[in-house]
C-alpha cells in the first residue's frame, strides 16, 4: 500500500521557521507562535491548475462581450486558445510526468495528480465547447461587418478557381503527402501542427489506404487565405482537402480528417550534471521536439478505425486524450484574423506618452542624478524613450564605464542587443546574464547569446539550478565626483513587443545603496558564489525575499491596531506560495486589511467568514495584459511600497533568482497608490473571486464609471503630457526650460 503525503505539511510551522530564518538577513518582528487556526488543512487551499483554468475563463469572457469592439474580441479568443494550448503542453504535460513515474505527493489542496487531470480535462472541454460556441457567435458578428471566413465547398466557381491557382502556385510545392502503411513508417507529428488524415483509394485496388498531409503554416504561409475581393477568407486546410487530386491524381478520396497534436514541453534536464548548459539547453529543444504527445484533437468526429489507430501510435488514451471539436481547432490562428486593418473594430490607437522627466532631451543620466529615480509605467509610457534610451546613452556616452544585464527575455524588434554589442565596440566592459531556461524562449536566447559572445560581451547562464528571472540593469559611469552606478530594475522583460501589450513598472535610479546592491547581486550571478551577502535595500529570490515578505505580513499584525488597522496590497499575476498564503490568513485573522489584486492563479479563498473576511481578491482583464507586481504594507503608519519580478510562487520564491526593490520617493509611492486605488474600485474590467473559487465579473452601475481601470490610466498618462504642455507654454521667455 502507497503511503499519500502531503506537499505541505504545515504551512504554520513552514511560516514561523521562516520567520525566525529571516532575522538573520534583516530586523523582524515576531508574531503569535500559536496561531488562533490551524491553516494547514486542504480546505483553506484552491488548486494551482483548476484557478488558473478559471483565469482562462474570464479572458475567454472578454471574446464574448459586446462592450469589447469586435476584432479585438476575436483576438481575446485567439489568446484564449493560445493559453489552453500551453496549459497542455506545460501543466497537463508535467502532471502526466508525475503519473508515469509513479509519484502519489498529495498538493496542499489536497489532490493526486491523477486527479488534477481529470478535474482539468473536465473543465478544458468545457472552455473548448464555449470557446466553440464564441466562434460561432463571432462569425455572425464578422459577417454583418463584411468578414467572412467561408469553407471552400461554400464557394461560387471563379471562387474556388482563384483559391485552387493560388494553392497551385504557393502552396503545392510545400506539400508532402505521406502514405502510411507497412512499407512506411509512421509519419512525425510535429507540435500544434494542423495535419490531414486522407482516406483513398488508388486506381485497380481493393484496399484502402492513409495518406497524411502536414498542412504548412507558419513561415509566412497564413492558416487564411484572403480572397481578392473584400474580407473574405478561408482556411488553407479546407483550400487543401479540396483540391487532393493534383497530390492524388485517378484516386478515389473516401475521406478527409483535420486533427492536431500536442505534445508535453517539459523535457529539463540536470543541469548541475551538465559538462556544457548551452549544449544541454540544445538538446533539450531537440527532445521537446519529440516529447509524447498528451493531447489530440480533431475537427470533426473522427472515424472510430481511425481514430484508434491514431491513439495506438501516439500512445494515447481514447477516452481522455481526444477531443473532438466539430469546429475550428486551433484557435489560436484567429490572431490572424484579429489583425485585419479596419479601425472601427479595434481599440483606438493607443501612443504611449514620453515620460515627463525626460521629456527635455537632456542626457538621461544627468536627469536621473538630479531626480534621484524616475518610475516608469509601461505600456502608459513609452518603452523605446525610456529603457531603451537608457541602454542607448550608455552604449555612446563616454563616461560610461561598464554595463551589466540580467536578460530573461527579449524581442527581434529590441535594440536592446544592438546596444549591447555597440557598448562592447565602444570599448565598455559589458557582462549579460542570459538565461538559457527561459520556457519557449530557449532557442532565441541561444541565439542572442551567441551573437553577444561573438562581440566579446562576457555571457553567462546564471546560478546553477536556478533560473534568472530578474529584470536589472546596472550602468557604471564616471560621473565629476567619480564613480556612479545608474540601474534599471523592472516587472517585465526587456522585450519591446510585450511591452506594447503588457502593463508593467520599472525604476531607473542613482540610488548608491541599490547600486551598491546591484554590484553584489551581479558578482553572484556571474560567479555563482554564495557567501553571506547584505544588501541594503532591495530584496533578492531566493535567499530573502520569502522570508523578508513573511516578516513584513507578520509585522502588520503587530502594528495593527483597532483605531489604524493593518493594511497589505498585493499586484501579483500569481498567488501559489502556501506559506504566503497561510501568512495572510493569519493577518487577516488578526484584523489586518489584506488587498489582493491578483491577475491569474490563486490558491486563497477569501471571504471565509470568521476566517477571511479581511481578504479580497480581484483580477483584472483588459486590454493589457496586467503584468506588473506592487507589495505595500501600511507598517503602521511607515508605508512601504515594493516593485519588482517575482510572483508570490513557490518557484519564484524559492527556485529562482527574483529582485524587488522599494519605491521611496513620495511622488512615486502616490503614483503606486493611484494605480492600487483605480484597479480596486475598477468596475469594468475585474472580476471578485469567491470562496469557492469562482469569480464575478463586476458591472457598473447606472452612475458608474463605465470604462476600466486601464482606459483610465491611459487617460491619466495623457494628461500628464498636456499639463507639461501647458507649464511650458506659460513658462515667461529667457528662463530656460
Amino acid at each position: 500500500m502507497t503511503v499519500k503525503t502531503k506537499e505541505v505539511v504545515n504551512p504554520s510551522a513552514t511560516l514561523r521557521e521562516a520567520i525566525l530564518d529571516a532575522s538573520a538577513e534583516g530586523p523582524t518582528t515576531q508574531i503569535d507562535p500559536v496561531p488562533a487556526t490551524d491553516f494547514s488543512g486542504s480546505e483553506y487551499y484552491l488548486n494551482r491548475e483548476l484557478t488558473w483554468l478559471a483565469f482562462n475563463q474570464r479572458v475567454l469572457s472578454e471574446a464574448n462581450d459586446p462592450r469589447t469592439p469586435l476584432l479585438e474580441r476575436v483576438k481575446f479568443l485567439a489568446i484564449a486558445g493560445s493559453n489552453l494550448d500551453e496549459f497542455f503542453m506545460k501543466r497537463i504535460g508535467g502532471l502526466k510526468q508525475q503519473v508515469g513515474a509513479g509519484l502519489h505527493n498529495l498538493t496542499v489542496d489536497g489532490r493526486t495528480a491523477q486527479q488534477q487531470i481529470d478535474e482539468c480535462t473536465a473543465v478544458a472541454v468545457e472552455i473548448q465547447n464555449a470557446m466553440r460556441n464564441v466562434y460561432r457567435s463571432l462569425l455572425r458578428d464578422l459577417k454583418k461587418h463584411g468578414i467572412r471566413i467561408s469553407d471552400y465547398k461554400d464557394l461560387t466557381r471563379e471562387k474556388q478557381d482563384e483559391l485552387r491557382q493560388v494553392f497551385i502556385d504557393q502552396i503545392f510545392p510545400l506539400v508532402t503527402p505521406l502514405a502510411i502503411d507497412p512499407a512506411h513508417p509512421f509519419p512525425f507529428l510535429s507540435n500544434l501542427s494542423l495535419n490531414l488524415l486522407v482516406s483513398l483509394k488508388r486506381a485497380g485496388s481493393r484496399e484502402d489506404v492513409l495518406a497524411r498531409i502536414k498542412v504548412p503554416v507558419g513561415h509566412d504561409v497564413p492558416r487564411f487565405l484572403k480572397l481578392s475581393e473584400g474580407h473574405e477568407y478561408v482556411c488553407l486546410s479546407s483550400v487543401i482537402a479540396h483540391n487532393l487530386d493534383l497530390l492524388f491524381p485517378d484516386t478515389e478520396i473516401n475521406s478527409v480528417e483535420l486533427f492536431r497534436v500536442i505534445r508535453n514541453s517539459n523535457t529539463e534536464r540536470d543541469e548541475e550534471s551538465a559538462d556544457d548548459l548551452l549544449v544541454m539547453i540544445e538538446s533539450e529543444l531537440r527532445d521537446r521536439k519529440f516529447a509524447p504527445i498528451v493531447r489530440l484533437e480533431s475537427e470533426k468526429r473522427f472515424d472510430p478505425t481511425h481514430q484508434g489507430m491514431l491513439c495506438a501510435e501516439l500512445g494515447l488514451h481514447e477516452e481522455m486524450d481526444v477531443f473532438q471539436s466539430k469546429s475550428f481547432i486551433g484557435m489560436r490562428d484567429l490572431m490572424e484574423i484579429a489583425e485585419i486593418d479596419l479601425p472601427e473594430l479595434h481599440f483606438p490607437d493607443h501612443h504611449p506618452i514620453m515620460p515627463v522627466k525626460l521629456a527635455d532631451g537632456r542626457n538621461i543620466f544627468h536627469v536621473v542624478r538630479e531626480a534621484g529615480s524616475i518610475l516608469l509605467h509601461h505600456p502608459y509610457e513609452s518603452f523605446v524613450s525610456s529603457v531603451e534610451r537608457f541602454l542607448l546613452e550608455a552604449s555612446r556616452d563616454p563616461k560610461v564605464r561598464a554595463i551589466k544585464m540580467s536578460l530573461y527575455r527579449t524581442s527581434s524588434d529590441s535594440r536592446i542587443i544592438d546596444y549591447l554589442v555597440e557598448a562592447a565596440r565602444n570599448g565598455k566592459q559589458v557582462a549579460v546574464v542570459v538565461e538559457l531556461k527561459a520556457r519557449f524562449d530557449e532557442a532565441a536566447n541561444i541565439r542572442w547569446a551567441n551573437r553577444l559572445e561573438e562581440a566579446g560581451i562576457h555571457v553567462t547562464y546564471g546560478v546553477v539550478g536556478l533560473k534568472t528571472h530578474a529584470k536589472v540593469v546596472l550602468v557604471v559611469r564616471e560621473d565629476y565626483n567619480g564613480l556612479r552606478r545608474y540601474a534599471h530594475i523592472g516587472t517585465g522583460n526587456y522585450h519591446a513587443g510585450t511591452a506594447r501589450a503588457y502593463s508593467d513598472l520599472g525604476l531607473i535610479t542613482s540610488d548608491p545603496q541599490i547600486g551598491a546592491d546591484l554590484s553584489e547581486f551581479f558578482n553572484f550571478l556571474t560567479t555563482g558564489c554564495a557567501p553571506i551577502r547584505h544588501y541594503q535595500k532591495i530584496l533578492i529570490a531566493p535567499k530573502i525575499l520569502k522570508k523578508q515578505m513573511i516578516a513584513k505580513i507578520s509585522r502588520e499584525v503587530e502594528k495593527s491596531t483597532e483605531q489604524a488597522p493593518g493594511l497589505i496590497r498585493i499586484k501579483c499575476n500569481a498567488l501559489e506560495d502556501p506559506d504566503i498564503v497561510c501568512a495572510l490568513y493569519e493577518a487577516a485573522e488578526r484584523g489586518v486589511k489584506v488587498e489582493l489584486i491578483v491577475r491569474d492563479s490563486c490558491r486563497l479563498r477569501p471571504g471565509i467568514v470568521g476566517k477571511s473576511d479581511n481578504i479580497s481578491v480581484i483580477s483584472i482583464v483588459g486590454r493589457f495584459l496586467e503584468h506588473a507586481r506592487i507589495f505595500y504594507f501600511r507598517n503602521g503608519g511607515e508605508e512601504e511600497y515594493f516593485i519588482g519580478s517575482a510572483d508570490l510562487m513557490r518557484r519564484n520564491l524559492e527556485s529562482r533568482v527574483e529582485v524587488v526593490v522599494p519605491i521611496e520617493e513620495p511622488e512615486q509611492r502616490i503614483e503606486l497608490k493611484a494605480i492600487f486605488d483605480l484597479q480596486l474600485a475598477d468596475q469594468r474590467s475585474a472580476w471578485d473571486m469567491r470562496p469557492d473559487g469562482t469569480y464575478v465579473q463586476r458591472r457598473p452601475g447606472r452612475k458608474g464609471r463605465k470604462i476600466g481601470s486601464q482606459q483610465s490610466l491611459v487617460k491619466r498618462a495623457e494628461k500628464r503630457t498636456l499639463d507639461r504642455k501647458k507649464r511650458k507654454q506659460r513658462k515667461p521667455k529667457g528662463i530656460a526650460s
